[in-house]
């Protein structure tokens, strides 16, 4: 397989400089046309040689993994910002086969049922609640944060991002009722109630995040102001005065987009207001990494908006807003990550090295997605009633300033 990988290499390395050294031990430098980066790369075995011929997207990340390839004289980081510049050059013709044949099973990939999507959100979320806690802030805001200034912490930035949401949701006055569809650990729905008067359900699938959200909730002794529970955002039948989606609408699928907004449609009093932040994509849409399905978001996929306004245009939903936040989760994924380095020992003791790699790869991988393929985040606000809001975006920036300043 060395004399196909090679000649793979030769035409896929057309930024930058990679120097790979075979398990041979011998030595190829492969030098783009276009100046970048310089990177080395080893493979240590055959097996890791023939994998990234077959199937590269996820056989980089399982070889890694397992420690059959490594950088060579560089930082992983260093080896991924080399490798992802090519891809975004139009990678080499294995992969884009591969890619080709992902895209056409994307209806099978996200028929995400209830039990599968239940499984989906255990492989990831039910993890041991202290692997969070050693590189997430101390609310456990596991999504984008706002940098509403360069100098801010993580936990400034995630408290930013909560009123920003807030503001969007026009929380103007007390005992309105919010369902947080994806609760996560519960913080915002926390925030919302403590913050702004609001009565909140929070509804996850994890039973993890469940335990702890509750725990939460009566350490804040709000036991008659918010409430979660273990339920699919399918089952909920109820009227909400306001919705709320953080980071969950990646994990629905192709397949249930317009499901999903007609559900929340379904869950909106006829002037109500949602509000949808998002992972998205800016260059159309395509498919999920095939390590990444499989060992960090199984169903899960970071839609384009060209089909989520599709999905909300047959949902009969109005658009009443939508932002584009675009190097707010690089910044917050590399503060995530300067965590994890900090606490890779203690991580390595929770689970195992094979794990860890694992896991900084994904973080690393996710955080370049942001800086150099096009990945973003949106928020979408929406309402049943074309009068439910102002006529101007003014009330936003008041409640937001208003909040900020207590």
């Amino acid at each position: 397989m060395k004399p196909i990988l090679d000649f793979v290499l030769k035409k896929f390395i057309q930024v930058g400089v990679l120097r790979v050294t075979f398990s041979d031990g011998t030595v190829h430098i492969y030098r783009g046309t276009k100046s970048g980066l310089e990177a080395g790369l080893h493979l240590k075995t055959k097996q890791a040689e023939r994998s990234l011929v077959i199937n590269s997207g996820l056989a980089f990340g399982e070889e890694y993994m397992a420690g059959e390839l490594s950088p060579e004289g560089c930082t992983l980081e260093t080896l991924m910002r080399v490798l992802m510049a090519n891809i975004m050059e139009g990678g080499h013709i294995f992969e884009e086969i591969e890619d080709r044949l992902r895209y056409f099973a994307r209806p099978l990939k996200g028929l995400n049922s209830l039990k599968k999507s239940r499984r989906n959100v255990a492989h990831h979320y039910d993890l041991n609640g202290r692997l969070y806690d050693l590189f997430l802030d101390k609310d456990r805001q596991y999504s984008c944060a706002y940098f509403a200034h360069d100098d801010m912490t993580l936990e400034e930035a995630q408290t930013a991002k909560k009123r920003h949401i807030a503001s969007k949701l026009k929380l103007d006055r007390p005992g309105l009722e919010v369902l947080d569809i994806g609760c996560g650990w519960g913080g915002l729905a926390l925030t919302l109630a403590k913050d702004y008067g609001a009565t909140v359900v929070g509804i996850t699938l994890s039973k993890e995040q469940l335990e702890e959200a509750r725990r939460r909730v009566r350490e804040e002794e709000l036991e008659g102001q918010v409430r979660f529970e273990l339920m699919d955002y399918r089952n909920v039948q109820h009227q909400f005065d306001r919705v709320v989606s953080v980071g969950m609408f990646e994990h629905v699928g192709k397949a249930q987009f317009e499901r999903y907004f007609r559900g929340i449609k379904d869950c909106l009093k006829p002037d109500g207001i949602a509000l949808v932040h998002s992972i998205g994509r800016t260059d159309g849409p395509g498919t999920t990494n095939a390590w990444l399905q499989k060992y960090i978001f199984p169903g899960g996929y970071s839609p384009a908006l060209s089909e989520t306004l599709a999905a909300v245009e047959r949902s009969g939903l109005w658009v009443t807003d939508c932002e584009i936040l675009r190097l707010h989760y690089a910044k917050t994924i590399a503060e995530w990550r300067k965590r994890f380095d900090a606490n890779r020992q203690k991580i390595i003791d929770l689970y195992d090295e094979r794990f860890v790699r694992m896991f900084e790869l994904y973080l690393i991988g996710s955080e370049l997605a942001f800086r150099l393929q096009g990945h973003m985040n949106f928020q979408i606000q929406l309402t049943r009633s074309v009068d439910a809001l102002p006529l101007t975006r003014d009330y936003m920036y008041e409640t937001e300033h208003k909040a900020s300043e207590v």
